[in-house]
């Protein structure tokens, strides 16, 4: 009792009434959190119970939600012309008591982008997603999006770009979401979208370089190399050092780079141990596409695992990541074979 005094917790007539000093507040996607204004801290845990909640249902008629310039939300009566920061919903919270991770993974293959989103408020964050029209990209795309940040999907056709921003508008018409033209196939189309971006005057605190082809024929792009190579690797590459200032000047800030496991079934080496460059933009005769998507792959992880090297001092951090082992997205429609291989793989992989 002397604890529970101490804390301030034992004047309360019920472990759900909140203690002097605390408030009680939710997100946008509906969590609830508590406001210590004493030692000016929050957490997700109820200060008496420890329990965790969310609110039910809908807001009431005549109720719309916002956010002020501090990104904090805020709930605007129309029927009675006022605002409050209240949650109206706070009455009809339900419990969310997850049972721990038995281990010491706290997401697993079974994880959702929006459970691991879950209680963040991103607003006033700034996001670039490359190849963010369809597949990972999307997903990431719209899941950042709903939790507050301003997305940019950088897609290669802007018109299927500017579907998938209609698309996350139609889950929350307050998103905050635009695309721009970026083709990872023309150096000069990356240079192109790095100055638009930087006319913004936007900072910029995540960078996922997502996009990406598998298994497309032998050819050469604009700037006279192969084209998996450009645009897995060598066009986010270069995307990178165009923004490096911006990330800088927006620390803390990361990248994110989109690789695959299926870097580790390729070698870019000669035979005396030395980097060889004509594996990485091969010549038609010595091309074969799983190998230059696995060899691309590679070069995404060597090139994080530098950035992160350089960056991390000046608040920049870097990290490579595979998403899942053919995962049914539209990275395989480039050969009948592999749609075929995907397919009877997808009821055993994760989904998007």
């Amino acid at each position: 009792m002397a604890a529970l005094k101490y804390a301030g917790l034992e004047d309360t007539d019920s472990e759900e009434e909140l203690p002097p000093g605390w408030e009680e507040r939710t997100t946008k996607d509906g969590w609830v959190y508590y406001a210590n204004h004493l030692e000016e801290k929050t957490q997700w845990e109820h200060p008496k119970s420890g329990k965790r909640k969310r609110v039910a249902g809908d807001l009431p008629y005549g109720w719309e939600q916002e956010t002020d310039e501090n990104g904090q939300v805020y709930f605007v009566d129309h029927i009675n012309k006022r605002t409050t920061y209240l949650d109206p919903r706070l009455a009809f919270t339900v419990e969310d008591n997850p049972a721990k991770p038995t281990t010491r993974q706290k997401y697993d293959g079974n994880s959702t982008a929006m459970e691991i989103l879950q209680g963040r408020d991103l607003s006033g964050k700034v996001v670039i997603i490359t190849g963010a029209n369809s597949g990972i990209g999307f997903e990431t795309a719209k899941s950042l999006a709903l939790h507050g940040a301003y997305v940019i999907l950088a897609c290669r056709s802007l018109s299927r770009g500017s579907d998938a921003v209609q698309r996350i508008l139609g889950e929350w018409h307050k998103a905050k979401v635009e695309a721009m033209t970026l083709d990872l196939a023309s150096l000069q189309s990356v240079q192109h979208f790095a100055e638009a971006f930087k006319s913004k005057n936007l900072p910029l605190h995540i960078l996922v370089c997502n996009a990406a082809v598998f298994g497309v024929p032998w050819c050469l792009t604009e700037d006279g190399l192969e084209s998996t190579f450009q645009v897995n690797h060598l066009g986010h590459f270069y995307l990178v050092q165009l923004l490096e200032e911006v990330l800088r000047q927006s620390s803390p800030a990361r990248v994110v780079v989109v690789s695959s496991e299926s870097h580790r079934f390729t070698e870019i080496k000669d035979s005396s141990g030395k980097l060889d460059f004509n594996l990485l933009s091969p010549s038609k005769k010595e091309y074969w596409a799983m190998l230059a998507y696995n060899r691309s792959k590679l070069c995404n992880i060597l090139f994080s695992n530098e950035l992160n090297r350089r960056l991390s001092p000046h608040g920049v951090t870097s990290n490579s990541l595979h998403p899942g082992n053919m995962i049914y997205s539209s990275l395989h429609r480039n050969w009948w074979v592999y749609t075929l291989l995907f397919t009877l793989a997808r009821p055993f992989t994760k989904s998007m």
